[in-house]
């Protein structure tokens, strides 16, 4: 039962040890993800950390709702019996079918989602190791969603002249439960048999407009645009309709989500029917027309003259016009729209009785208010064509027909219109009053009353303005310091304006009148109007809303964020300020970035002052802007405003009567990709106790770019982790790593850029201990703006150093052998030199410890000049060459402890000074054989601790794989010795048999 009791440990033992060699990992896409009904879905699959053949093997399986635990399968790259029933038919005629993108990594392609696919996906790969390791499936969850993507626009047949503007109207709309974008573009079909269409224009799932190549300086300059109108319709306008127009257009529309992963994916796109459209080319011909609003008109009316210039491609030609009455020129209009009036009405323009401009390069208005009888007549309009703006001589010439005007003469008519542009108002606000007054033909008096809402039938006198524009305010308003300076104003329009600076409670409000007076000859008319104010508190009902277009920003790309303010109360009117915040950091605090008051003066914090010059504010209603221009990566973070309002009649000073904060918008950016390849080929250098160089080359990078390089040798265990060696930074400043930092090793390694895309590794004085893969990482470095940022990486092939021993070898003894010492004894490792040494030479000697990380560590150095050397200073003590021969270099160590455990061998070096004065050369290198070292508890045995104590047990799992060695001869042993007690024979018995070169086979 003893024997049988080793046994099982020692096969436990090697069976969890050989577990920790490889891992088999099993990856799915991420999940959950959503995809609409009907549409074409696919899901990857790799797998890592295999053993066996490069092409692995994939099996598709399903857990649907209804049978969550119960495994449905589907389809298989190896065994086509593997589906199911239900999935047989689907499978045979590629509805479902794998797609191998390499040996290790498949796509699942489902052509038709149903309904009945919703469920967990498990992607298994099949054994192929050498035992099982890892894992082997990884799952993801489907859901189907229903498809409401819509998408119309009305089919017509349109025929147009060349130069004419067209619009289309596409309607789009989804109602999906989940965060969806949607992006909704025009293309062009032309010709029968081209069934390639043209990008037009396109708005972006991210709401960025982006033209095809053909339409994209068209879209620059003004042409071609997009309108959005409300939350389903989207406009495309074309200005000018050209020829290369001309083919069926049609709106195209997709919606788009986004996966876990952080990737969107479009899961329905939808086509409308299709507008066809037919483009008539024009010539140069140029026509001219004339219009009135009114011909027959009243001493006092205003005419307004449209001249209409009929000619193809309007918008790229230049036009001057001439207005004319009865033949006489008026004024004339250059290709700017600039009017320049003729001397006999350059007074009548200067009160505002003449007004002319330019509406379109087609279109120009001639307006005369207050026309007299001199004003009637036949007016024409006369277009010349030039052919660059500074021409003097026009390519032709066109006159309007005449349009013949009437003005008659009105003994007495006057009209009254009262208006005004505060009609809802808080208390504090200014109070606007307009009384318009058209028709009078001679000097107006007013009054403005108040109409009392407490006391119905009494009214207030407000102000008054005589006919000579005398004022004169009512009692209750003569005190400027209650309601502010009353002011009433008349404009050249004959509209009488009064303005209330501050209103002071809700009894301002109700009915104003304006009552305007005319006397002409010594009689008068008057007409009344009114107009009703509503005058409220100020409440503390005030909300903002935070948004921004775009949440990941491009470096260098502007960006905007949009702070929306809702109030009860007219917020344009009131003393607001607004204070913009930032948070760099999601740990961090929110700084003031910079702060509006209600004067208007801006004051930047002090926390980010990087913001100061490259911010633009601004106010449009209710809506405050921050404009961020040229983004860098400082500039991602959390942003927040914060708005505060005051009373109009009170200074904002102290608590202000309402503030609120918005919700927070993150903003990323993002750096400029990389592009850097570095070569990854492996290559090999074989060495001879000399100088080498291993090389780094990069393939392609950008040319303002700098580089950092780190050097990396690999350990000879398959799943150690990789050594620094040296990292040289952007700077070429040098970092040595942890296992390369002493004096020694900084000596023999060094980093060198030899040109603009090579970098060398330098090994000086290379021997047997710097055989091994080496390999770099090149990181790419860019300056932006603001500091240095990491754009990208890319790592090397391997390159593998093979050491070349000189001709003449040293003779060593070479057995391996095992020891073992208990904690606190002295053991001797042996290493000594077969034959004599060569005369005129002398010997160095160093002697490594190799642990279970795959690396030897130097323990100490005896030199050829006699100098010792103790890498690891703590050991010092407890080392001893003590030498009983020239030959013998045995070690040894005192007081062993826990730690000394492994396998100990010498390197024994012949060196030889090649003539007088010169340095000494290295003529021949040999190492002994391993020596293992077992250290043993007090009072115990390895052997008796292995059988009975579980927690000795699970600490040997840790040892490196030279225990295995030990442990199968301490087994050896036990078996010969349980075999001597019985008195047996073992004829045909399995034994195990330790070899001088380390190995076990069997026997």
């Amino acid at each position: 039962m003893g024997l049988a009791r080793c046994l099982a440990a020692a096969f436990l033992f090697l069976f969890l040890l050989g577990l920790t060699t490889s891992q088999r990992a099993v990856t799915v896409q991420k999940g959950p993800l959503y995809r609409v009904r009907g549409s074409h879905v696919t899901l990857w699959c790799k797998v890592s950390g295999y053993q066996g053949p490069a092409e692995q093997n994939f099996q598709w399986s399903i857990y649907l709702p209804s049978a969550p635990e119960r495994e449905v399968q589907i389809v298989s790259t190896v065994d086509p019996s593997f589906p199911y029933a239900i999935y047989t038919q689907r499978v045979r005629s590629r509805g479902i079918f794998v797609e191998r993108l390499q040996g290790d990594a498949v796509l699942l392609h489902i052509t038709e989602l149903q309904e009945r696919d919703a469920g967990e996906y498990e992607c298994h790969t099949p054994n192929t190791d050498e035992r099982y390791f890892g894992s082997y499936s990884a799952k993801t969850s489907l859901s189907v969603i229903a498809d409401t993507l819509l998408a119309s626009m009305a089919p017509q047949a349109l025929t147009l002249s060349e130069g004419d503007a067209v619009e289309l109207t596409c309607e789009v709309s989804t109602s999906t439960d989940q965060h969806t974008h949607l992006s909704v573009g025009w293309f062009l079909l032309q010709g029968a048999g081209d069934h390639r269409a043209k990008e037009v224009l396109t708005l972006s799932k991210d709401f960025i407009l982006k033209p095809g190549p053909s339409y994209e300086q068209r879209f620059l300059e003004g042409s071609v645009g997009l309108n959005k109108v409300g939350n389903t319709t989207y406009k495309l306008f074309i200005r000018g309709v050209e020829p290369s127009d001309q083919g069926q257009l049609y709106c195209e529309a997709a919606e788009w989500i986004e996966d876990p992963d952080e990737t969107w994916k479009d899961i329905s796109r939808k086509q409308t029917e299709r507008t066809s459209l037919a483009v008539v080319s024009q010539g140069r011909d140029l026509s001219v027309d004339i219009a009135a609003a009114e011909r027959s008109l009243s001493e006092g009316d205003t005419l307004q003259l449209n001249c209409v210039v009929g000619a193809p491609k309007s918008s790229s030609r230049h036009f001057k016009v001439l207005w004319l009455l009865n033949s006489v020129e008026v004024a004339m209009v250059d290709h700017h729209g600039v009017f320049i009036w003729e001397e006999e009405y350059k007074e009548r323009a200067k009160l505002g009785q003449l007004r002319g401009f330019k509406q379109s390069n087609t279109v120009y208005v001639l307006t005369i208010s207050e026309v007299g009888l001199k004003d009637k007549g036949t007016y024409q309009c006369s277009v010349s064509e030039m052919k660059t703006p500074g021409d003097s001589y026009s390519i032709q010439t066109n006159v309007s027909s005449g349009i013949q005007v009437n003005v008659k003469p009105v003994e007495s008519h006057m009209r009254l219109s009262v208006s005004t542009s505060t009609p809802r108002i808080t208390v504090g606000d200014s109070l606007i009053l307009h009384c318009e007054v058209q028709g009078a033909t001679g000097p107006v008096s007013v009054q403005w009353w108040h109409l009392l809402p407490q006391h119905p039938g009494h009214r207030v006198l407000v102000a008054a303005m005589e006919q000579d524009g005398t004022l004169s305010l009512g009692s209750a308003y003569q005190d400027g310091q209650t309601r502010g300076s009353l002011r009433l104003e008349k404009d050249t329009s004959g509209t009488f304006t009064l303005v209330i600076p501050s209103t002071l409670d809700e009894d301002d409000g109700g009915q104003y009148r304006c009552e305007a007076t005319q006397w002409p000859r010594g009689w008068n008319w008057t007409e009344k109007g009114e107009a009703a104010v509503t005058v409220s508190s100020m409440g503390l009902g005030l909300h903002a809303t935070l948004r921004s277009r775009i949440a990941t920003i491009r470096y260098g790309q502007s960006f905007e964020l949009f702070c929306q303010v809702n109030a009860g109360y007219t917020l344009e009117k009131v003393p607001a300020s607004v204070r913009w915040l930032f948070q760099p950091s999601p740990a961090g605090p929110f700084h003031e970035l910079v702060r509006v008051v209600p004067s208007g003066t801006v004051v930047w914090g002090t926390a980010q002052p990087h913001f100061q010059g490259k911010a633009q504010l601004s106010k449009a209603d209710t809506s405050f802007r921050l404009h961020i221009h040229s983004a860098l990566p400082a500039d991602g973070g959390t942003y927040q405003c914060e708005v505060e309002v005051w009373r109009r009649n009170t200074l904002p000073l102290g608590q202000p009567a309402a503030s609120t904060r918005s919700n927070v918008v993150g903003i990323k950016v993002v750096l400029p990709e990389s592009k850097l390849q570095v070569a990854t080929e492996d290559s090999s250098v074989e060495i001879a106790s000399s100088n080498t160089a291993i090389e780094c080359r990069i393939v392609f990078a950008q040319n303002n770019s700098q580089f950092a390089v780190t050097w990396y040798r690999l350990p000879p265990l398959a799943n150690a982790t990789p050594l620094q060696i040296i990292r040289a930074n952007y700077s070429s400043i040098l970092e040595y790593g942890s296992k390369f930092s002493s004096p020694e090793q900084k000596s023999r390694f060094l980093s060198q850029r030899v040109s603009s895309s090579v970098f060398q590794l330098q090994i000086l004085s290379a021997d047997f201990r710097d055989e091994g893969r080496y390999y770099c990482v090149v990181e790419e470095w860019l300056w932006l703006v603001d500091g240095w940022y990491k754009l990208g990486e890319g790592a090397s092939g391997r390159t593998t150093v093979k050491f070349k021993p000189p001709e003449h070898g040293l003779q060593m003894e070479r057995t391996n052998h095992s020891l073992s010492a208990r904690e606190g004894e002295e053991v001797v490792l042996p290493c000594r030199l077969q034959g004599a040494q060569v005369p005129g030479t002398l010997l160095s000697a160093t002697w490594f410890q190799a642990k279970s990380s795959g690396r030897a560590s130097a323990l100490l150095t005896l030199r050829y000049d006699g100098t010792m050397e103790y890498p690891q200073e703590r050991l010092a003590g407890r080392l001893y060459l003590r030498r009983p021969s020239a030959g013998d270099f045995s070690l040894t160590l005192s007081s062993v402890e826990r730690g000394d455990a492994g396998a100990y061998y010498c390197q024994l070096q012949q060196w030889q000074q090649q003539s007088e004065g010169k340095d000494w050369a290295l003529q021949a290198s040999a190492c002994s054989g391993y020596t293992q070292l077992t250290t043993i508890p007090p009072e115990s045995t390895v052997l008796s601790r292995i059988c009975s104590s579980p927690s000795l047990l699970n600490f040997i799992l840790y040892l490196p794989l030279v225990l295995i060695l030990l442990l199968a001869l301490a087994v050896f042993c036990c078996y010969c010795k349980f075999r001597k007690s019985k008195k047996g024979n073992i004829t045909g018995s399995q034994l195990m048999e330790l070899e001088g070169d380390g190995e076990v086979k069997k026997t």
